[in-house]
């Protein structure tokens, strides 16, 4: 019997479990093959099936259209902050940018790297230490590259529950925190990149939904091969070895969201659910716990809250943990509590946190 703890860490985060079952027999043999996933080849068709098949449920599950290409890369979000401005980046049309917090102040230090002069911040949410999502964001459409947003803030719990309106300019959205989490209308955005190791699979990929007119702009760059978008669309995200292990991952996690789940609107419905328990718990104790993230712009997946003192945190901390309720402090930065329930996190491991808050509380 394989022991399982409710894991709230940011990430790497919660897999569903009948994936992980799946993966670790595909480790021990894949497709009666007589070897490992991990030591096929990425030229093989049984793996060529795998990630053409990923890139198909990743369409369908966000109802894109045919003028998308979906690549699985390497380097992370991280990456992805230079790869954005370097490739889609026009001459005087300044970059615009909404600063949320820690990943949109990384992705806005990499474009200023590139262009601080063509680098602008529109909307900011610093003035209140980040604890809601600006509404005001204006964009000028004659005179603009792209708009780019963080959807989810996993340091902060906050989450955009609206797309902002650009109408022609190119929303670029790092959605690396909330992907796939609910039902969305994709096709209005020009790029979006996630890494894996929240609500797709696996650290090691990071997806990359792209359309054609954004690989347009790269065509007349001279940019290097591998930081080139139009590289990786030409060769299908087989331009040089994909991390095999982490995207065969990511294909059982789409199959679980569409076959398990039932597609997007189930997903938003669980995750719906166990947000609204956990927050209405906050709220109703609310003279012993308190969220951080204004009402109007609360994560789904990333819920921060804090203690009357940092000590009480720490016992917090301890004490869940004993519970097998494991990754509850917050992130260093900003201490607290946070607790992620990512797709794959069940609702009972959010009514096992409520129990022990009430205790927990009624204790202290």
């Amino acid at each position: 019997m394989v022991k399982r703890v409710y894991n709230f860490y940011a990430g790497p985060a919660t897999l569903p479990f009948s994936v992980i079952e799946q993966a670790s027999r595909s480790v021990l043999e894949f497709q009666n093959l007589g070897f490992s996933i991990l030591e096929i080849s990425h030229r093989a068709k049984k793996f060529d099936a795998v990630i053409k098949e990923a890139q198909k449920d990743i369409k369908e599950i966000m109802g894109l259209s045919d003028n998308y290409h979906v690549l699985f890369l390497q380097g992370g979000a991280s990456l992805q902050f230079h790869m954005v401005p370097l490739n889609l980046m026009e001459v005087g049309k300044p970059a615009l940018y909404v600063n949320t917090g820690a990943w949109s102040k990384k992705a806005i230090k990499e474009s200023k790297i590139l262009n601080e002069a063509n680098t602008k911040v529109i909307a900011s949410s610093e003035d209140k230490n980040f604890s809601y999502i600006p509404k005001d964001i204006k964009v000028d459409e004659n005179n603009a590259s792209y708009l780019h947003i963080t959807t989810n803030n996993t340091i902060y719990g906050t989450e955009y529950h609206f797309i902002p309106e650009t109408g022609d300019v190119p929303l670029i959205a790092d959605m690396s925190s909330d992907i796939l989490n609910r039902k969305l209308d994709f096709n209005r955005f020009a790029l979006i990149y996630a890494g894996a190791q929240k609500n797709l699979g696996p650290a090691g990929t990071t997806l990359v939904v792209i359309r054609d007119d954004m690989v347009k702009r790269c065509e007349s760059k001279k940019l290097p091969t591998l930081l080139n978008y139009k590289t990786h669309v030409d060769k299908d995200s087989l331009f040089n070895t994909p991390s095999v292990f982490a995207v065969y991952v990511v294909y059982l996690v789409l199959k679980w969201i569409k076959d398990e789940m039932g597609g997007l609107e189930n997903v938003e419905t669980h995750n719906r659910k166990k947000a609204e328990l956990l927050y209405s718990a906050i709220d109703e104790m609310s003279d012993f716990y308190r969220g951080t993230a204004e009402k109007g712009s609360r994560s789904l997946m990333n819920i921060t809250f804090r203690l009357p003192d940092e000590e009480l945190e720490k016992r917090f901390v301890s004490e869940a943990a004993e519970r097998d309720l494991i990754g509850l402090k917050g992130h260093r930065s900003v201490g607290g509590i946070r607790a992620s329930i990512y797709n794959a996190f069940p609702y009972e491991g959010v009514e096992k946190l409520v129990d022990f808050m009430r205790e927990f509380r009624k204790k202290n």
